[in-house]
């Protein structure tokens, strides 16, 4: 696969300085990043964090932040209208800051999760697909297992309740399948929807529960992933998302990550 379209989620070192963080994908060969929008790595709305530090340390070492892993719209179905104000915000100065980065693609959140909120959701999210539209940015509800970006159905109807090419789902087969949900499934349900995509692996243990464990030895078929998404004519980057630290550091476990999507 195209290592030019890869990047290095820097979830699994979240609780590591920026700093440390990036030097530690850079060095492993990445040179995109997939941010997670949590202090240390990103915030919008935390006085003390910097997007000039964030851009300086970018540079640094030669990484461009491909993703924005952010929660905006988690505030959107809140009965506050204070709440659903500074949500508005929060979602507006993070595609401000994505266009500013260069970066493709930000993760939104469902609200609070539930299917009945969709309908309060969907007016929100069309404003802020007009501005992602304009700055050319996609935002995706990552499939992460409530009962909107859990569910395939429900993931297609806010998808097409929106309305927009440029919101949609983040792909994430592990995490599916980790809820109950068969990943080949979900993919022919919302495919028309995909913006972005995380490869991670994983398989179920003795007593039937999900584990995650190193790329290539689970049970998800990445190759398979991948040629079905590239058939979709996806032009965007694939996140791989190292989060079996209990099995071998990150420092050194992203290398691999990367040895093993360039063999693809």
């Amino acid at each position: 696969m195209d290592i030019n379209r890869v990047s290095a989620c820097s979830f699994p070192l979240k609780e590591q300085p920026l700093d440390y963080a990036l030097k530690v994908i850079s060095e492993s060969g990445f040179d995109k990043v997939d941010l997670l929008a949590r202090m240390p790595h990103f915030s919008v709305t935390d006085p003390d964090y910097s997007v000039d530090e964030l851009v300086r340390l970018s540079e640094q070492y030669g990484l461009r932040i491909a993703n924005i892993g952010a929660y905006c719209g988690r505030g959107f179905s809140s009965e506050d209208e204070a709440e659903r104000e500074a949500a508005v915000k929060e979602m507006q100065d993070t595609l401000a800051v994505a266009k500013r980065l260069g970066s493709r693609t930000i993760r939104v959140a469902p609200g609070k999760g539930k299917r009945e909120e969709i309908d309060t959701l969907v007016p929100y999210f069309k404003d802020a697909a007009k501005i992602a539209e304009r700055d050319g940015i996609w935002m995706g509800i990552e499939n992460h297992g409530t009962e909107i970006s859990g569910d395939p159905e429900a993931c297609l109807e806010i998808s097409e309740k929106v309305g927009s090419k440029h919101f949609g789902i983040l792909y994430e087969p592990s995490n599916l399948m980790a809820t109950g949900t068969e990943y080949k499934h979900a993919f022919s349900v919302f495919k028309d929807h995909i913006v972005h995509v995380h490869i991670k692996d994983g398989d179920y243990n003795a007593d039937g529960k999900w584990e995650r464990c190193m790329l290539g030895d689970g049970m998800i078929d990445v190759q398979w992933v991948c040629d079905q998404v590239e058939g979709l004519g996806y032009t965007g980057e694939y996140a791989l998302e190292f989060e079996v630290g209990h099995i071998e550091p990150v420092e050194t476990g992203y290398k691999k990550w990367l040895e093993y999507w360039e063999k693809l």
